[in-house]
This record gives structure tokens, sequence and C-alpha cells, in this order.
């Protein structure tokens, strides 16, 4: 089920579950021409007093065409007088060597970033309006597909304008690239920009307290290291 609404992972298999809920799994990452392989373990706290609901994993790979490398995450589940926050938090260690810091602060984390956020999105709307998240997913390629289609129309129109010095042609062009940018997109429409990029408070953006102490995930050719990581507030 996760892999449906997550864009971060094409597959997620369970390995084992102990007596405390202790998981194991491998996940997947689909490229275009290899499949990213790696392991991970998570553990939930699902009954609070309060209400709340916590859940922590670290994930590592021996794959060295991977740009994230070991890392770690936390999800925190707060009931609120109208509905269900959700924060999830993560931090990683880059992969892929000298080329995979160097992409990381610019690219990789950004990407993830967007990655993430867009998916939480689509988590949303399959619970709150039973959007399936490949709808979900369809429709934003549809706007963005649209966004595309006017924005080169506009340009192809102010080229136009400007051959034939056209006032009139020039005003449609920028009316229609700003159109194409400015309008919001549907509500069916899923956009990493309705999520938080930080957690209202302090206390909730801190991991759980059960994620130090977590056992990070043995990986064929990789030693496991006992340094916990924190996560980077979503």
């Amino acid at each position: 089920m996760h892999p449906a609404w997550d864009l971060r992972f094409s597959r997620i298999v369970p390995i084992s579950e102990n007596e405390q809920g202790l998981q194991h799994f491998r996940y997947e990452f689909r490229l275009p021409f290899h499949t990213i392989h790696g392991t991970g373990t998570s553990l939930g706290h699902r009954f609070r007093p309060d209400g709340q609901a916590t859940s922590v994993l670290k994930f590592d790979t021996a794959d060295h065409f991977s740009p994230i490398g070991q890392g770690s995450g936390y999800w925190r589940y707060i009931p609120t007088g109208d509905g269900l926050r959700f924060i999830t938090g993560y931090n990683y260690s880059p992969g892929m060597g000298a080329l995979g810091k160097a992409m990381d602060s610019w690219l990789v984390r950004p990407v993830l970033g967007w990655a993430t956020a867009i998916s939480f999105d689509r988590l949303r709307m399959w619970a709150e309006r039973d959007l399936d998240p490949k709808d979900s997913r369809n429709r934003w390629f549809l706007d963005a597909a649209a966004r595309t289609g006017g924005a080169l129309a506009a340009c192809w129109l102010l080229r136009e304008a400007m051959d034939k010095r056209s006032a009139g042609g020039a005003f449609t062009g920028l009316g229609l690239a700003a159109a194409s940018w400015l309008v919001p997109p549907h509500r069916t429409v899923p956009r990493a920009g309705r999520c938080l990029r930080s957690a209202p408070d302090l206390r909730s953006g801190r991991a759980p307290s059960a994620h130090a102490g977590l056992d990070a995930p043995l990986v064929a050719g990789v030693t496991p290291s006992g340094e916990d990581s924190h996560g980077v507030d979503l």
C-alpha cells in the first residue's frame, strides 16, 4: 500500500516482525535502467494516552548507484480539533561517493523534499476524498501538460507578435503565460506547496525517543553505524 502513494519507493517487501513490532523490510526504487535495492527496520507505537502515534525507521543500501545512503526517519500522527496532523522527518548520508556529495545539496535533497511533500498530499487526498493515488498522479500529469502547453503557446504568440509588431498578440501571449503559471491547480491535483516544510512546534518536530535505540539494518557490504540521524522536518 505504501508505494501506491509514496514516490520515494517503488516496492516495499516485509521480511520479518517480532513480538515488539520491530519490522525488517527491503525496498526498491526503479530507475529507467536500474533498480536500487536497500533494507530497513521500523518500529511503530500506535497507542498513547494523548491519542498520538509514532513510527521510526532506519534504512541503508549497498547500491553504488543510489544517491541516498544510510539514513533514518520518523512519522508522528497528532489528533487535532478538526482532523489529524501528520508530521514526518528524515535525514541521510549521501551515496555515490564524491559525486553524490556534490549533487546532494542542490539536486538530490530538493527533489527528495518535493517528492516527499507531493506524496503526502496524495495520501491526504486518498484519506479525505477517497481519490486513488493513481488518479491524483494522472491529474498532476494532465495539469503539468496543460501548463507546459500554455507556456509554449505563449512563447509562439509572443514571437509572432514581435515579428508582426502586434500589440494585441503580445498582450495575448503575456496573458496566456501568466495564466499558465499563476492559475492555481484544481483541489484534486496534488501540490507539494500544500505541505509545510517545518514542524508547527519544537516538540512535534523532534524525532520520537524510540528513534535513538532503533537498530540500523544489516546490509551486505555495509558496516552498520550506531550514529543516530535526526530528521529534517517537512
